[in-house]
């Protein structure tokens, strides 16, 4: 095979009609090649959002040129291939029309060949405007489609909202969490293609049946040819060779391959094994001594969403190598407005971040996009399980035949090329939009159905089952078989009736429970309101201070501002941090304290639930909090901000999701229940001891209980009345420490109050803060003369800490390791300098 690809690079673009050019840089969009020509201002600072919203309404030219040889002409195909198109594009080579491509999340491959001439060659893409191009299928659609996070009115569209229109992704039309850049743009490498002979076009590696014992795969090679030959294909990983001998006629051609590995080194999860990866080799050799190869590198395991009867209802769980595995985990939403802006740093500090903080899945959410090949290798390598949905979300779409079958061909392209990474689990079809419709309950769902004739309502829900029910799980069984799909999430079952739409005490399927913060429910409802899997709940805070100096100045520091209203996309998000702040904390003293106790206040939210959850295993088996980063600077859920910096909820997460987890919880009798939740795959034979302290250190009391727990599973391993731990002391004065200790090693720690955090009467505590000898500034010794509460550490250098926000007893010492921000590895230890620590009455 004779195959070459050139990546095509020095464009330049304009605003349709105009005569000036500007020079572009591919990937990327409008918005950010007008902010590198300083055509406009900093999308993300200030009030700027709003003055950008012109764009949208504007077609765009983007333009090339590049030199084909004659060699080149000589080839036998030469494609031009565009693997991302934002979104209605036509294409024009040397003034020839080639595509009118529309949809953001598609290949799209044309034959270049006929318009090609030796030399200079000219390639224009002209987008049209996502806007002027759906304002006129709204018209004919003759009523509105329900889109609540399309912020229309910002666009200057008033209640016209058209994004469920465009396959491009939904958040660029706005999000309760990020801002409306309706882009357009080549968002992804544009290449030329030219090959003679034949060529592996697709290398699958069907896994049939993966044990411990044996491996049982199918290997599935699409191979193109121009003329028919026979020859031999080998496919080799690791020492071990399979061939077979083939026939290939002109054109497509698909030839499969069984193999068989004993003994495989299997792929796991996070905490629950390696995450061993084999790299297949494919070789085609021709008779006439002709060869093309292909790499695939996969790992090898069974997954399984297990559903059946038990005591509870319907079990929820993902099932690996035969394993029972808790998914531990939040949702992942795009890292950037602007997709192409996303660095490999970036992927690698977000999945990096995951493992650090015990997680072993993240969520693809439905209302960005596909994400890129890297994100889902990094996941790969770092045992992070993949719950991807398709990019539908909080929104109904139209079910016209041309835009079902764009759909078809998104999902076969994206199934396609992600269905060989082992870290994704799950397919989904969309994110809440069977709760928000409740076809099969009158009285449920988000009011959308009032809107609609009995008509419309029959056709709006066919339009539903035929996309979600029929087109997206055919797909996944054509092009991942075996790989489970889920419709929509949340969901009960598919039953047909009422019982379909999940509520928060689902006894089957998945939940969303937003009572925490949507309706000012108080934190206590997190150990109530719980399902099988909790697949999204969370609250806000505001990001760090250094992250919000990039958006705003010092005049700008007050919550009702304007560009902190205009950074805050959740209407009732700034005042709903306040009410529970005055719940939970009591009055921060200025702003810079507000950020900080909005912080803490996400953190213990989040604590609460995530802890409570895994108490309660094996009823629930998933807890994915959003959400896990940013799209911009602002205030949001997310647990580490647009620039990486972990909040407090971040370092929260990371001691709730521990493999051994200590939990205390006290019910309503006064029982304080000590909790041991082991996700280890061995028995765990420990001590937990339980120390009974005031604030400054005078021990109450001293209890000692042995720990048996088998593999895999949650107890209670020790009871005591509150009135037998108190001694007659003022609760809100006393802290129970409890460690768990195994073979003489704390491998697990807890503290628990008897009143909220605002009626806690702290002292003044004194923190001392000394390097560690020998580490070079990496390792702190922190001790305090009494309790300090969520005590928060601050370094002169950019990284963070192993551990902060977190609880200082009375004279006993914490370690802490500095990790340097900078290069591919976020996690690397050095000198931060001068280190400052503070507590929360520090900013009350």
């Amino acid at each position: 095979m004779n195959q070459q690809q050139i990546s095509l690079d020095n464009w330049r673009f304009r605003k349709h009609g105009e005569e000036e050019w500007l020079p572009a840089q591919v990937p990327g969009c409008v918005h950010t090649d007008l902010l590198r020509n300083k055509r406009i201002g900093d999308p993300f600072y200030g009030c700027n959002e709003s003055q950008l919203q012109w764009i949208d309404k504007e077609a765009w030219d983007y333009e090339t040129t590049f030199a084909v040889t004659p060699e080149w002409l000589a080839l036998s195909n030469l494609e031009l291939v565009f693997n991302g198109l934002d979104t209605y594009a036509d294409v024009f080579l040397n003034g020839q029309k080639l595509l009118s491509a529309d949809n953001m999340f598609r290949v799209w491959t044309v034959d270049a060949a006929p318009h090609l001439v030796v030399g200079r060659n000219s390639l224009e893409i002209r987008f049209r405007s996502p806007v002027m191009e759906d304002l006129p299928k709204l018209e004919r659609l003759g009523y509105a489609l329900p889109a609540p996070n399309d912020d229309s009115v910002l666009g200057g569209l008033g209640d016209r909202k058209i994004s469920m229109f465009a396959r491009k992704a939904p958040y660029h039309y706005g999000w309760d969490w990020g801002p409306r850049f309706v882009t357009s743009g080549i968002w992804r490498e544009v290449s030329l293609v030219g090959w003679s002979g034949r060529r592996i076009t697709d290398f699958f590696l069907r896994q049939d049946d993966i044990s411990a014992d044996s491996a049982a795969l199918t290997a599935i090679l699409e191979m193109e040819s121009d003329r028919e030959q026979a020859g031999v294909v080998e496919i080799t990983t690791m020492g071990h060779s399979w061939k077979l001998e083939v026939f290939l006629k002109a054109g497509m051609n698909t030839i499969e391959l069984p193999l068989e590995i004993s003994h495989p080194r299997l792929w796991w999860p996070r905490g629950y094994g390696e995450t061993h990866r084999y790299t297949f080799c494919a070789v085609y050799r021709g008779n006439d001594g002709a060869a093309c190869t292909k790499e695939v590198t996969t790992g090898l395991r069974s997954a399984k969403l297990v559903r059946k009867q038990d005591a509870a209802g319907t079990t929820f769980h993902f099932e690996i190598n035969g394993i029972p595995v808790y998914a531990k985990g939040a949702n992942h939403i795009p890292n950037h407005s602007f997709a192409s802006e996303v660095t490999p740093h970036m992927y690698r500090h977000e999945i990096a971040s995951a493992a650090e903080s015990n997680m072993n899945m993240l969520r693809v959410w439905g209302g960005g996009y596909y994400e890129e090949e890297l994100f889902y290798s990094l996941c790969d390598e770092y045992g992070i399980m993949v719950w991807q949905d398709f990019m539908f979300a909080c929104s109904l779409y139209p079910g016209n035949p041309e835009f079902l079958d764009n759909v078809r061909h998104e999902a076969l392209d994206n199934v396609r090329r992600l269905r060989n990474h082992p870290s994704i689990v799950l397919y989904c079809g969309n994110n809440e939009i069977d709760s928000a419709w409740a076809h099969f309950d009158e009285h449920a769902g988000w009011g959308w159905k009032k809107n609609y004739s009995s008509e419309q309502r029959k056709t709006i829900w066919e339009d539903y089952e035929q996309l979600f029910h029929r087109i997206l799980p055919h797909v996944v069984q054509l092009a991942a078989p075996g790989t489970p799909y889920w419709p929509s999430s949340p969901l009960f079952d598919l039953t047909g009736d009422r019982l379909q739409h999940a509520n928060p005490g689902s006894t089957s399927g998945d939940v969303h429970y937003w009572g925490v913060w949507h309706a000012s429910e108080p934190f206590e409802m997190y150990k109530v309101k719980m399902g099988r899997f909790m697949s999204e709940y969370g609250f806000q805070s505001f990001p760090e201070l250094a992250s919000l100096q990039t958006y705003a100045t010092e005049a700008d520091m007050a919550l009702d501002s304007e560009v902190m209203l205009s950074h805050q996309k959740n209407g009732r998000g700034n005042q709903l941090i306040k009410e529970y702040m005055e719940r939970y904390l009591g009055e921060p003293k200025d702003f810079i304290a507000f950020l900080y106790l909005s912080q803490v206040l996400q953190a213990e939210a989040i604590r609460m639930a995530i802890e409570a959850h895994r108490r309660s295993k094996p009823v629930c088996m998933g807890s994915l909090y959003w959400q896990m980063n940013d799209c911009w600077p602002a205030a949001s859920w997310s647990g580490m901000d647009f620039y990486g910096r972990w909040k407090a909820m971040q370092f929260a997460a990371k001691r709730s999701f521990r493999d051994i987890l200590v939990s205390i919880d006290e019910d309503e009798e006064g029982l304080v229940g000590f909790y041991v939740v082991s996700d280890s795959l061995t028995p765990l034979d420990a001590t937990l001891r339980i120390t009974v302290q005031t604030f400054t250190g005078e021990r109450l009391g001293d209890y000692c209980d042995p720990v048996h727990l088998p593999p895999n599973q949650a107890q209670v391993v020790a009871g005591y009345r509150r009135e037998a731990l108190l001694l007659g002391r003022d609760p809100a004065t006393v802290v129970v420490s409890a460690i768990l200790e195994h073979e003489g090693h704390e491998i697990g720690r807890t503290a628990h109050y008897f009143v909220i955090q605002k009626e806690l009467k702290l002292p003044q505590a004194v923190i001392a803060l000394d390097p560690v000898p020998g580490s070079d500034g990496a390792e702190w010794r922190i001790t305090s003369s009494s309790l300090a509460k969520h005590v928060r550490l601050q370094a002169e250098a950019e990284g963070h800490f192993s551990d902060n926000y977190f609880d200082l007893m009375p004279n006993e010492p914490v370690y802490v390791i500095f990790y340097r921000s900078g290069g591919e590895t976020p996690f690397v230890p050095g000198n931060p300098g001068k280190v400052k620590a503070c507590s929360m009455i520090d900013f009350l």
